[in-house]
């Protein structure tokens, strides 16, 4: 079965099972100061265009591209389950939200990871896709937990 990527809702209750594990990961991996883990309500606001990918009636992952400002976005909330990992679901997901970005007119796009082990799989994949480590954006400051990653769209 191919999997599909939708424009959906993260208030939707096949969703919230899947944001519920991204937060519990996020709270796991950081310090509580250093989780930027967006809630399901801040995803659910008219600045954040939220997609899931989805095989079948599983939800397999999901992402988000937030504004900033009318050239500047944030990629959100980008994760794939566990069990469906090591199938280039992430560079699925990815690949949409930078062709999503693209069609919503931004000419950047940035994000936040964490430095942490479990989060060096995510770090790599956005290297390979171009991004490149930068400052603090955005309202976010010099975290040490904190790892900054942007790349152009033009």
């Amino acid at each position: 079965m191919t999997p599909i990527i939708r424009r959906d809702s993260p208030l939707a209750p096949e969703v919230l099972p899947l944001l519920e594990r991204h937060l519990a990961l996020m709270h796991a991996a950081s310090p509580p100061e250093s989780v930027h883990a967006l809630d399901p309500g801040d995803l659910a606001t008219p600045d954040v265009a939220f997609f899931t990918l989805r095989e079948g009636d599983a939800v397999l992952g999901m992402g988000a591209v937030k504004r900033i400002d009318a050239a500047h976005a944030e990629i959100k909330s980008m994760h794939i389950v566990a069990e469906a990992r090591g199938r280039g679901l992430a560079q699925v997901m990815l690949d949409h939200l930078l062709t999503q970005a693209q069609a919503l007119g931004y000419r950047q796009l940035s994000l936040e990871t964490g430095v942490e082990d479990v989060f060096a799989p995510a770090r790599a994949l956005y290297a390979r896709a171009g991004f490149t480590q930068c400052p603090p954006f955005d309202g976010y400051w010099d975290d040490p937990n904190s790892f900054f990653m942007t790349r152009s769209l033009a």
